[in-house]
């Protein structure tokens, strides 16, 4: 995986106390996690990490907009994303977590890479269906000829999936 946003942050050396960093993620960050549905977009992330001697504490804000694919006509979406999140990261050689608020990593790191991270976070920010908002006539802003394509092809699925009327007349010759 290579991008060009550099997502690591160094904190061996540090005093204890909070620090405030900036990032922006841009399609070639999005582009280098092989995800079709996720592959553009600008995201500003601020992460305010405190610093303490055995936990270090990410808080996470961000806000953008990226691309991805419409589920009804599957022309490029723009979509709105922000939110806020908090993670944890312990110290351990031994210790794993199953929160996925909490990352153990080993006691001799020195930094931690958050691309990941923030790729997940705005992946679950996206919508759980991403479609073309209606105009303001409440018109769909889909594609036209998808959204003919889609309407024909229901309508074929619905024809074939009557029932031949001579069937249903045996139905009604049934023991009641």
């Amino acid at each position: 995986m290579t991008n060009k946003v550099d997502t690591k942050i160094q904190f061996s050396g540090l005093k204890s106390g909070k620090y405030t960093y900036d990032f922006t993620l841009d399609g070639s960050f999005f582009s280098s996690f092989e995800n079709e549905s996720l592959e553009d977009g600008e995201v500003n992330f601020v992460v305010v990490m405190e610093k303490g001697e055995h936990l270090l504490t990410f808080d996470f804000s961000f806000t953008g907009c990226v691309r991805t694919v419409c589920d009804r006509c599957l022309q490029p979406l723009d979509i709105p994303v922000s939110g806020t999140e908090r993670l944890f990261v312990k110290f351990s050689d031994t210790e794993t977590s199953d929160d996925e608020n909490i990352i153990v990593i080993p006691e001799n790191e020195y930094q931690i890479e958050l691309s990941h991270i923030m790729y997940e976070y705005v992946a679950t920010a996206l919508p759980m269906r991403c479609v073309h908002p209606d105009d303001e006539n409440g018109n769909s802003r889909c594609d036209s000829e998808m959204l003919n394509l889609l309407d024909s092809m229901q309508q074929k699925e619905h024809d074939e999936n009557e029932i031949d009327p001579r069937w249903e007349k045996l139905k009604e010759l049934k023991i009641k």
